[in-house]
């Protein structure tokens, strides 16, 4: 998802390049290649990443999946030279089971989940994740359902804000602000992003501004958590997308912030821990591991990759196998 490029065309898509993409298609290929073989890609995004996959792997199929609409539109351009080894799905990535049942396939060879706000997203003025410029403060992936970042901000208690300011977005200042904003939307309520990132400058101290970043990247960050239900969507996916999994399958997984690789470390961790009870001599049958870890901890880009796209600074990287179910 988060290759997707910007609404200026094809010289604003050159500069949005998928995160990883050589160490994604390494940790691919001894499930996919050489073989018919299908993955999903849950978080298709303009599909820079499936596109590599498609490229590297002629016998490859891959099953797309977006909750943004515009960005499915986008990835059918880019993918129609593949013709029917795509296939592309509206719906949110937790709901990878369901859509394999509907498509009558009982398990798949890999599973890529490319997490966070896409390039395409933030650099669209009309949906309001970026707060470098000022938009209406809308934020859905989905633009066609739910609530939008104004609705959180003009609704939300106080404790209501503070909790997702504290828990989505790490803010040391979340009831301050909380409480900032619930006394300006008495007098006008939120409608652009502009007017919250001024109540930002105006309540986060300044001495925190130079040593933390930007005021406004954690409320953003926690806003657009909350309107997406990011992190309550991640905890049922990754069980999903494992249990998706034919034996030797590969899951990977690229988290954007601490919050998600937790989420994706401690899912990954469980399945790959032994079911027998605690105490007992030998391994019970069918209680083993169901994941043979593939990368130690969370691996991080190279400098190189960074000075050349500056959105794989923050990426983290986990990956696994599907073992047997005699393990």
């Amino acid at each position: 998802m988060t290759d997707c490029a910007g609404a200026d065309g094809a010289a604003a898509e050159a500069g949005h390049l998928p995160v990883l993409v050589d160490r994604v298609l390494e940790l691919f290929a001894p499930a996919v290649s050489n073989r018919d073989a299908t993955l999903v890609d849950t978080t298709l995004g303009l599909g820079g990443h499936t596109e590599a996959l498609l490229s590297a792997y002629p016998r490859l199929r891959v099953i797309g999946l977006d909750r943004d609409p515009d960005a499915l539109e986008r990835s059918r351009e880019r993918l129609a030279p593949y013709g029917d080894r795509v296939r592309f799905v509206h719906t949110v990535y937790d709901r990878i089971l369901d859509v394999l049942a509907e498509l009558d396939i009982p398990s798949v060879e890999g599973v890529l989940m490319d997490l966070g706000v896409s390039s395409m997203q933030l650099d669209r003025d009309d949906r309001g994740f970026a707060y470098a410029r000022d938009a209406p403060l809308d934020m859905r992936m989905d633009p066609t359902t739910g609530m939008t970042a104004a609705d959180v901000l003009n609704t939300y208690s106080v404790d209501e804000l503070t909790r997702i300011l504290r828990d989505y977005g790490e803010e040391r200042f979340a009831r301050r602000i909380a409480k900032a904003v619930v006394e300006q939307r008495k007098r006008q309520p939120f409608d652009t992003s502009g007017k919250l990132v001024q109540l930002l400058y105006d309540t986060v101290p300044a001495g925190s501004r130079r040593t933390g970043g930007h005021p406004a990247k954690r409320t953003f960050q926690a806003l657009r958590i909350e309107v997406n239900g990011e992190l309550d969507i991640l905890r049922a996916a990754v069980p999903a997308a494992i249990d998706s999994l034919a034996e030797g399958g590969r899951i990977v997984v690229e988290s954007y912030h601490s919050l998600e690789d937790r989420i994706v470390k401690q899912a990954l961790a469980r399945a790959a821990t032994s079911r027998t009870p605690e105490g007992l001599p030998v391994e019970l049958p069918g209680h083993g591991p169901r994941l043979r870890l593939l990368t130690r901890g969370a691996e991080k880009a190279e400098e190189e990759e960074i000075e050349h796209n500056p959105r794989a600074a923050s990426v983290r990287l986990r990956a696994a196998e599907k073992r047997g179910e005699d393990a």
